[in-house]
């Protein structure tokens, strides 16, 4: 029972359960376990824009009508439209649900709202009734406007390049929509195209391409930024690499890229990414960090590719599509407010508030969850060595028996494991985010860690056995050298205790980092310690003789010794042992 570490199994329930308590206050919910451990070690944290890098907070920032027209919205206040950009507003709200869920079709109505009296006539009177086409297209009884005035309206809104294909632009015109698009794209905002068709009392056609479809204009939505350049930062000095992919326009995901802080010297299309080989896009992966109008389905390709290259990779999805690379994500993140159910079962973690942020706070998280259970293990590790060695070394040597089964039964079961809890509650490494991802071939028994736990644990068996052996010289009893020795013992698992704290060395910060768990700990093992001497039934049972004020100074001084001993080879050369594992 000295023996074996037989605390191991309860440290790693208790540090997989609070850690995802403790992720679960970051707003992440983690469904597995195992990927608390997996946090550490990302590589590559692959992300949405929209909602994630940005607020999803839509609102029209822009209007531009196909004879190049601008109006710019003001940030603030109520916008009353010209009259000739009035249209463009209203059939892009005839082309969204009455009810909405999406977030630019409330950006619609937000704007219909705006306008005074009837001015936006298709949101007022009766009658007016939706019919669902495509999910682009509805038809509307005709406005009372312009020069569709009359019979039954088709409105449509989508990708531009989408529209101007249902408008069967010409090349010239295609031009001019597509720059249009990428002055509007250039200043973050996302744009949508608008077309307008006319249909008589006929039966309704087959295809969408059999109406004839004008096109109206471009409206572009704003979607403000959340605070995420401070997190970005973090994954750059922490070795993390983030890559954006969005369906957005490529100019609109650069700008946003940007601003957010995402390095990256080109940006992949879908269309691109469609015509290169697996050798290729395993290139072009390896130093882009932004890919536009991307499919759901691309993203396991690019899911797969990296993993390939030799990744750990966390991917951020929200859709029923995205399940499949969710899924083939070392770490699958679905967004919880607007992830379907789809989503979050195919995922690991789930994303409360689908904030960036959450994620890279997740991973701060991880990151100290497996360096405070290394810490555990070594303390457990090293406190086995004095613990056996101190119920072995008088048999060996022929003195009586020191530690019965009762004292081995109150280290094993009451001190060891709840001491070794400590190391769950421990702050972040100052280095926790500015050293490289560790690599996914660690373990958590390495040699290193062994190494340095029986160094720790030989130099308190050989400090704690010299004070046994000076005992007996000295002809001290059996119960004196008892007692003494246990003090010195459950003394020594406390510095234990302190010098496994942290991966550096300072004996100010080993003492004074802020642990609230180890104040109660350390208080429950010194008051049973007080009891074992000074309570009669206590030390009756443990056979202990009474201790003098220099048998607890002695105590006292060995344990300090063995502190300053540990603390010191934490600044020699041997350091290494020491040292978090951190090598990719």
């Amino acid at each position: 029972m000295s023996m074996l570490p037989e605390e191991l199994p309860v440290v790693l329930t208790v540090f997989m359960a609070m850690g995802a308590w403790r992720i679960s206050k970051l707003n992440v919910l983690t469904r597995r376990a195992a990927m608390i451990e997996t946090l550490g070690s990302a590589t590559v944290l692959c992300t949405d824009k929209t909602g994630t890098l940005t607020e999803n907070r839509m609102s029209i920032s822009e209007l531009r009508l196909a004879d190049g027209q601008s109006f710019r919205r003001p940030e603030n206040g109520a916008t009353i439209l010209p009259d000739a950009f009035l249209p463009l507003a209203e059939l892009g709200i005839m082309a969204s649900a009455i009810d909405p869920f999406d977030p630019m079709e409330k950006a619609f109505h937000a704007l219909g709202a705006e306008q005074e009296g009837d001015r936006v006539s298709q949101l007022r009177g009766d009658g007016h009734q939706i019919r669902p086409f495509t999910r682009w297209k509805t038809f509307w009884p005709g406005p009372a406007w312009g020069p569709w005035a009359g019979g039954l309206t088709i409105a449509t809104k989508g990708a531009p390049e989408t529209i101007a294909d249902l408008c069967g632009a010409s090349d010239a015109q295609r031009a001019e929509i597509r720059e249009m698009v990428e002055q509007m794209a250039a200043d973050g905002l996302r744009v949508l195209g608008v077309a307008i068709a006319k249909w008589g009392n006929t039966p309704l056609p087959a295809t969408q391409h059999e109406f004839d479809f004008d096109f109206v204009g471009l409206v572009g939505f704003s979607d403000p930024l959340r605070a995420v350049p401070a997190a970005i930062r973090d994954c750059s000095t922490a070795g993390i690499r983030v890559i954006m992919i969005t369906g957005d326009h490529p100019e609109t995901a650069r700008t946003t890229a940007r601003r957010a802080g995402i390095a990256s010297v080109e940006v992949l299309t879908g269309a691109e990414m469609a015509l290169l080989d697996g050798e290729a896009l395993a290139h072009r992966i390896a130093r882009c960090s932004v890919f536009a109008r991307i499919m759901p389905e691309q993203k396991l390709q690019i899911v797969e590719a990296l993993k390939r290259a030799g990744e750990i990779v966390a991917m951020t999805g929200d859709g029923v599509n995205d399940a499949p690379s969710l899924k083939a994500a070392h770490i699958g993140i679905a967004m919880g407010g607007r992830g379907t159910d789809v989503a979050r079962e195919a995922a690991s973690m789930v994303l409360l508030d689908d904030d960036f942020g959450s994620i890279v706070a997740s991973i701060r998280m991880g990151r100290r969850i497996y360096d405070n259970l290394r810490k555990a293990i070594r303390f457990i590790i090293a406190v086995h060595v004095p613990i056996a060695g101190m119920a072995l070394i008088p048999l060996l040597l022929g003195y009586p028996l020191l530690l019965g089964p009762v004292h081995i039964a109150f280290l094993e079961m009451v001190i060891d494991p709840v001491c070794s809890l400590v190391f769950e509650a421990e702050t972040d490494e100052a280095n926790i985010m500015s050293r490289p991802p560790r690599s996914p071939r660690q373990r958590l028994f390495s040699p290193r860690t062994m190494l340095w736990s029986l160094v720790q644990g030989t130099l308190a068996l050989g400090l704690c056995s010299s004070l046994v052996i000076a005992g007996h010289h000295f002809g001290e009893s059996a119960s004196h050298i008892r007692a003494t020795s246990f003090v010195t013992l459950i003394l020594s698992i406390l510095v234990l205790i302190l010098v496994n704290r942290s991966f550096g060395a300072s004996l100010i910060r080993a003492i004074t980092r802020p642990n609230p768990t180890l104040l109660l700990v350390g208080a429950v093992v010194l008051s049973l310690l007080v009891m074992s001497q000074f309570w009669p039934a206590m030390t009756s049972l443990f056979a202990f003789a009474p201790l003098h004020r220099a048998d607890w100074m002695i105590a006292g001084g060995i344990a300090l010794c063995l502190f300053a001993l540990l603390e010191a080879m934490k600044l020699s050369p041997a350091r290494t042992l020491t040292s978090a594992e951190t090598p990719h």
